[in-house]
């Protein structure tokens, strides 16, 4: 399993998979309600739309695709990168959706059409995450060049890099309030950085690369995810508050609930684990 997504009501969680299908699950009882075939190659990223009506994926054919939820038909399919997809990123009004590749390259697209609007260049090496701020003006991007690169939707000014990280970088997130900005890296750390001003907050380490990080709805914990494990860390002061084990291979990608109830996280060992938090 290579990404995971709550859908907006909770209800849904969507998963990604190297068996180049899409499958969604209902979260109160487990069971597999529809699997989304089409893409030729492994689904590196599922994004719900903002109002749950659509999903995203991004794969190692190089293509996005646009499925309608309700009945899993293809809305559209969105071509341009020259590399794998590895992530997909929904705009908070929804109106925007970007991609990262191994290209190098980040792309914004118009959701209505399709169009292409954007391509942010400058990374040299795999872009492995994007993500959108919680105001829709800000995206940053995580690459395997070592680097994090946050940029002006508005414009796509390049507004700053984040040169610490001495490995690939993996996972970035944002949190809810937009003023703070993690990320998980090869160098089996992950930074917790004010938007503000670029400064390091916190620094939190495991033992083995990191793969992906998620902030709690309500900005309270932030987790991140290795091989076997997952960390729940408090963001106020980085103390790590809890170690998650269960799964038997490398934790590709966690997520958190809305209600910031419930955990899941997905995992190259082919499994799908869902936590409460409390």
């Amino acid at each position: 399993v290579r990404s995971i997504a709550f859908s907006p009501n909770g209800e849904l969680l969507a998963s990604g998979s190297t068996d180049n299908t899409i499958r969604l699950w209902q979260v109160a009882t487990g069971r597999l309600l529809r699997t989304l075939e089409g893409h030729m190659g492994w689904v590196n990223s599922v994004a719900f739309s903002p109002d749950g009506k659509f999903l995203a994926s991004g794969s190692n054919d190089g293509t996005i695709r646009l499925w309608r939820v309700a009945d899993g038909r293809l809305v559209c399919t969105l071509e341009g990168h020259t590399g794998r997809v590895n992530s997909v990123a929904f705009s908070p009004d929804g109106m925007l959706l970007a991609s990262g590749s191994n290209d190098g390259t980040i792309r914004l697209w118009q959701v209505t059409d399709g169009e292409l609007l954007r391509t942010l260049e400058g990374h040299t090496g795999w872009v492995n995450t994007v993500a959108f701020s919680s105001d829709g003006e800000l995206l940053a991007s995580a690459s395997s060049d070592h680097t994090i690169r946050l940029w002006r939707i508005e414009d796509g000014r390049l507004l700053h890099t984040f040169t610490q990280h001495t490995d690939r970088v993996w996972g970035v997130a944002f949190s809810p309030d937009g003023e703070l900005l993690a990320s998980a890296s090869s160098d089996s750390t992950i930074r917790l950085w004010w938007v503000s001003d670029y400064t390091l907050l916190f620094l939190g380490k495991h033992g083995t690369a990191v793969r992906c990080v998620a902030f709690s709805p309500d900005g309270v914990l932030l987790a991140s995810g290795s091989y076997a494990r997952i960390h729940l860390w408090r963001v106020t002061d980085g103390n790590l508050l809890h170690t998650l084990e269960g799964h038997t291979s490398w934790v590709w990608s966690i997520t958190f609930s809305l209600d910031a109830k419930l955990l899941a996280s997905g995992s190259l060992d082919g499994t799908i684990l869902i936590w409460e938090v409390k």
